[in-house]
Formats: structure tokens, C-alpha cells, sequence
């Protein structure tokens, strides 16, 4: 669904430019439901941007089904984002139009693109929960309510791929659960791909896989190591240790065979500019140039 390859975008003004993304690579297949995790300005919400058609791309590949993001013109990257993306936004104020119904709300991308399918309209609000809510108006229904209807609205042109930017971000623990269940059931039941931004290592645990995002490059996957796992308490429980206690950690190889170790792996060996490096065999043992046996991290 999903393929990057050297991404790389760039932000120019008159007198600064910022490179939010340099050399990313990423694959995600069809049918996944998967987070991206990463620090503020590690270029994780710019990579959805990108995705999402909001941002076009400044070199490398970036490929969504048989679009290419990077050779798209503007019309069709209007269609792109009428019948391939549906995007969930964490600031409900950019997702709904608050003198509408939450019905009205979902039928208005289906009268933008000439497709207003009632019957199917009420058929999301159901899923989300809001069958009995749907008639209400934004002001009437809670900030949890008004983010299902945000789920809803981002389905009702039936998208290949969903993208949400920190889609619990301002809702309650409990609703927030609600929230990653409609997630769950959509990518089980209508098979559609999911690509979540979040902070919250709790939600990110509930997903099969993580990919860590940092300084702009894809640094570290975390595959689950029990698929059937939609449980984050034993991760809640234990923020410190990361997400290693659900999660099997990877470090991400590119196509010309560099490894992209995490910096503070290479930190915690005393490594800045350059590594030793051996092959036994079986493993590659990556160390300290200063190191002779000891102080080894092996892969």
C-alpha cells in the first residue's frame, strides 16, 4: 500500500530552509494496522502529511497503491485525496463543520465528490457508535463523540487508507480505548490499511507494528511478538522499559545495506564517528573503535 524510498522533504522560506525528512524508508502493506512513534519535529506528522497529499514530496520515492506522490499532477491529486485517503486530524475543529448534524457532517465529502449515499453515511455512524447521536449537532455531543464522527467522515468515500495524526490526543483513557477498538474493527472486518501518529506508547502497543521515527529517518520496527495481543496494561505498567515488553525490536536496513542504529544504542557505546565491526558468521558485533572484546553490541 505504502512505499518510501530516500524520502526527503524540505521546507524553504526566504530565509531559512528545514529538512523535516532525510532519506526516509518505509513499507507498509495492505491490509496493516500500524503506528509511527516518534519526539516532536522527528518528521512523523510530515511523513502523514505527505502521505495524505497535503505535502508534496521534495525527492526520493513515495508511492500509495499506482499513485506516485512524487509525479502526481494537481488533478489528480485532487482525486487521490477524494478516493484513495481519508484523514483524521487530532483538532476535531479541522475534521467538522460545527453547524452541521454529525449525519449532515458525514454526507458533505460525498456531495464534494457527487457520490451522497445516505444509507451508507448512517451505516458509519453505526459503526462508530453514534446511531442513536446522529442527528445531533457538533455542540450536543462530547469531545470523544465528535472525534467518532471524525472516523466517520474520513470513511465515507471509502478511502484504501486511513491516516490519523494523534487521533487520541484529546480524549480520555477510556474513550481513547473506544476509539482504537473502531480502528481494530474496521481493519478487520473491511480490511482497510491504517497508518497511526501518536505519543502515547500505551495506544502504539495495541497495533502489530511500530515504527520509530527519528531526526527524519526510520530508525527501529517494533513487530508484536504475540499477534493476538490487544492488551497495552503489561506496556502501561511499564513505560520505562519501552515497548520491548510486547514488541520485538528491529533495527530498519536500507536498500544499499545500512543499518540505521538508534543513537543512543551508539551513544551508550561511546560511538560518534566511527565503529568496529565483525562478522562471525552468525552475527555482526558492532563496538567501540576503542574497545578490543568488551563493550560490544551485537545484531
Amino acid at each position: 500500500m505504502i512505499e518510501c524510498e530516500g524520502l526527503v522533504k524540505i521546507y524553504k522560506t526566504d530565509d531559512l530552509e528545514v529538512v523535516a525528512l532525510q532519506g526516509l524508508n518505509l513499507k507498509v502493506e495492505d491490509g496493516e494496522l500500524m503506528a509511527i512513534i516518534g519526539n516532536s519535529g522527528s518528521g512523523k506528522s510530515t511523513l502523514l502529511n505527505t502521505l495524505g497529499g497535503l505535502d508534496r514530496p521534495s525527492a526520493g520515492q513515495v508511492k500509495v497503491g499506482p499513485w506516485d506522490l512524487l509525479k502526481i499532477t494537481e488533478e489528480e491529486l485532487v482525486q487521490y485525496k477524494r478516493e484513495t485517503v481519508g484523514f483524521i486530524w487530532q483538532n476535531n475543529a479541522r475534521n467538522l463543520l460545527p453547524y452541521l448534524t454529525a449525519l449532515e457532517n458525514v454526507e458533505m465529502p460525498m456531495m464534494l465528490s457527487g457520490k451522497t449515499d445516505r444509507a451508507y453515511a448512517k451505516q458509519l455512524l453505526e459503526w462508530v457508535g453514534l446511531k442513536e447521536r446522529m442527528h445531533n449537532k457538533l455542540h450536543q455531543l462530547s469531545g470523544g463523540e465528535q472525534q467518532r464522527v471524525a472516523i466517520a467522515i474520513s470513511l465515507s468515500n471509502r478511502p484504501k487508507l486511513l491516516l490519523a495524526d494523534e487521533p487520541t490526543g484529546s480524549v480520555d483513557t477510556a474513550t481513547s480505548d473506544i476509539i482504537m477498538g473502531i480502528f481494530r474493527r474496521l481493519n478487520r472486518e473491511i480490511g482497510i490499511t491504517i497508518v497511526i501518529v501518536t505519543h502515547d506508547m500505551t495506544l502504539a502497543s495495541k497495533v502489530d507494528r511500530v515504527v520509530a521515527i527519528r531526526d527524519g529517518l526510520t530508525s527501529t520496527e517494533f513487530i508484536k511478538r504475540n499477534p493476538n495481543m490487544t492488551d497495552g496494561t503489561e506496556l502501561a505498567h511499564s513505560m520505562g522499559k519501552g515497548l520491548n515488553n510486547v514488541h520485538e525490536a528491529y533495527v530498519v536496513v536500507d536498500r544499499v545495506g545500512r543499518l540505521q542504529v538508534p543513537k543512543e544504542y551508539l551513544t551508550s557505546l561511546g560511538i560518534k564517528d566511527k565503529a568496529s565491526m565483525e562478522f562471525d558468521g552468525e552475527r555482526i558485533i558492532i563496538s567501540s573503535p576503542k574497545s578490543l572484546g568488551g563493550n560490544s553490541h551485537e545484531k
